[in-house]
């Protein structure tokens, strides 16, 4: 909505422009009338609309045609006034002063304009018969308002259909040739039908109705009111009531009707409350909420976001089977102007048989939040989060975690969502390591796959000391790295190198001398292909006696040949070292309270036996 409103007063000489503003602002007929009012703005909290509007006048015979168009061009909405008790000042409108406002041609979107029709009490009856056909023919015209500015009547009401022209515009909702609401509109009322429609059954039952009407409005409809509203549906539409329940299309006729009787601040309610403006678009403030994310932290749904997330999978399968097949997310996916996720969801999540879990379906949501939030709150968005949870933003949804530096000097990690980087060269197994983390073995791998992409990303979730995290494992060419082409920047890096190749574990030794030796980050190699013979040792030392000098851990042997997935210890041990990241240069775990607590009594029993002791050999003495 626009944050303050700009009116125009426009109109031939002497049919009272000056003395409408000075009639509204003084609430009495000036005496003395000048050639021009000054331009005046009342503040928001004395409005209908609570927004500050500045009102402009015009007169010819002090301003210049430059300085009108200028006018023209900063004003939200124009004013045309014209003598109701002089003919002549009636056809001007037509001929003159609306072709001088939008200029003759069918530029969009049109300046909204009024059609003031003053000194009502010069003439006994109405000028409308006169206005009506000018009000057909041009578009623009939001409504005409006959006022008289000495008897003051009808100057407030003036001027709010002024701001309501500014505010609640028709012309991106209803088409008046067609007498039918435009594309846009139509689209916006169905996504919003769709996100009403809790238990998928295409119609709005009374619970959801009010439900509705309390978050657009404050509070429910009456049950007679209910009723009476279903009736006139019922009236009009065929098909517009079904089982005593709301259908789309009698969704869409009253909000029809609502702007066939003038009440289309009724419509933009509903669409800003779901946030549109007035392009009939979900605004980029609603879209993309402010949240700051400080360097070395990371962002996770929390359990608001998770709550919602998960009613809205539970919402869509229809069939109670704990999975959406194709058809299910297609259904979810209708509120989005193109499908969030693409065909690489499969390749990241674990799915089954193409149906997507509520498993998978939670983990693509925590790969989303963690690799780019700005996406997962738009995603948030579109689903409605802020309207149906009654939040201020989606950003309630989220999670920033703490600085990693911290994490570090505590030994321990307070997030959920964990990332590894599997680093190393071309051919050694890197996503072949990462189908195994979603239990695909070599015999899983589907020769339809698209080919391999430079970074992919695989997610699930561990137990670590009875904690589930998420973990996330990031693809990285280990040349790359080398290259400074990509940030290191991880919980846990996996260096991955081919038992087979020697040659492959130079390139990881390399990739941990530059970025991780100096660092805090955990690292662990891991020797894939073990299942076949160990290549010829090249001088230097070797992978075990590289970690041992390093106080690393010892290099994992890894072999994902055949269907079965391989052993998801080394998954674990992934999981267990971001998790505490003091663990790193091969430090040990910290004595655990019972240790220390049994060692002390240990201590203190050897004590007394010894002065009890001592106590013997004196008396025996």
């Amino acid at each position: 909505m626009k944050r303050d409103v700009r009116i125009l007063l426009l109109g031939e000489a002497q049919v009272g422009k000056t003395s409408l503003i000075l009639s509204l602002v003084g609430e009495e007929f000036p005496a003395e009338v000048p050639p021009r009012a000054e331009e005046i703005t009342i503040p928001a909290d004395v409005t209908p609309e609570r927004v500050p509007t500045h009102i402009v006048d015009y007169s010819e015979a002090e301003q210049t045609a430059e300085e009108l168009r200028d006018e023209i061009h900063k004003a939200n909405v124009v004013c045309v006034v014209y003598d109701m008790s002089e003919e002549a000042t009636i056809e001007k409108i037509r001929t003159k002063w609306i072709p001088l406002v939008n200029g003759g041609t069918d530029k969009e979107p049109r300046v909204p304009i009024i059609l003031v029709g003053n000194k009502s009490d010069l003439r006994p009856g109405s000028s409308m018969e006169a206005v009506l056909p000018i009000m057909s023919q041009f578009p623009e015209i939001e409504t005409c308002v006959e006022c008289s500015a000495k008897n003051l009547r009808n100057i407030s009401e003036l001027f709010y259909y002024a701001q309501k022209a500014v505010l609640h515009p028709t012309a991106p909702l209803y088409d008046p040739e067609a007498k039918q609401l435009r594309p846009a509109c139509t689209q916006a009322l169905t996504r919003i039908f769709r996100l009403l429609d809790q238990d998928q059954d295409q119609v709005l039952s009374d619970d959801e109705l009010n439900a509705f009407q309390k978050s657009c409005f404050g509070h429910p409809l009456a049950p007679q009111a209910l009723e009476d509203v279903k009736a006139v549906v019922c009236k009009n539409v065929v098909g517009g009531v079904q089982d005593d329940r709301l259908t789309l299309d009698g969704f869409l006729f009253l909000n029809t009707l609502f702007i066939q009787r003038g009440r289309h601040e009724t419509t933009w309610t509903i669409l800003r409350r779901f946030g549109y403006g007035d392009t009939l678009e979900l605004t980029g403030d609603y879209l993309f909420p402010p949240l700051h994310v400080p360097p070395g932290c990371s962002t996770e749904l929390n359990h608001f976001g998770y709550q919602f997330v998960q009613r809205v999978f539970e919402k869509h399968d229809q069939d109670r089977d704990g999975a959406l097949s194709p058809a299910e997310l297609q259904n979810l996916f209708s509120v989005f102007p193109t499908a969030p996720w693409g065909p690489q969801l499969p390749r990241e999540v674990r799915t089954e048989a193409d149906r997507l879990s509520l498993h998978g379906y939670l983990c693509q949501w925590t790969l989303v939040t963690y690799l780019d939030v700005r996406r997962s709150l738009e995603h948030l968005g579109h689903l409605g989060y802020s309207t149906l949870c009654e939040q201020a933003s989606q950003a309630h949804a989220v999670t920033v975690t703490r600085e990693k530096q911290l994490d570090q000097e505590k030994g321990q990690t307070q997030r959920n969502v964990l990332l590894c980087k599997v680093v190393g060269a071309r051919g050694v197994g890197k996503s072949t390591f990462l189908q195994a983390f979603l239990g695909r073995g070599l015999g899983h791998q589907d020769s339809r796959d698209p080919p391999e992409e430079p970074i992919t990303h695989a997610i699930d979730t561990l137990q670590v000391n009875g904690q589930e995290k998420y973990l996330i494992l990031c693809e990285v060419s280990a040349d790359s790295l080398l290259a400074n082409a990509l940030s290191a920047a991880c919980d846990v890096a996996c260096l991955m190198f081919d038992h087979s190749n020697p040659g492959s574990f130079e390139l990881c030794a390399s990739v941990y001398k530059q970025h991780y030796m100096d660092g805090q980050t955990p690292c662990l190699f891991v020797a894939s292909k073990a299942d076949l013979p160990e290549g010829a040792l090249l001088p230097g030392l070797s992978p075990a006696e590289f970690c041992r000098r390093h106080r690393l851990p010892a290099p994992t042997p890894l072999s994902c040949t055949g269907p079965a997935a391989p052993r998801t210890a080394v998954f674990t041990q992934l999981a267990t070292m971001a998790t505490f990241p003091h663990l790193v240069r091969g430090e040990q775990p910290a004595t655990s309270w019972l240790q220390v607590t049994l060692g002390a009594v240990g201590a203190a029993v050897a004590v007394v036996l010894g002065f009890s002791l001592y106590r013997v050999l004196v008396k025996s003495r």
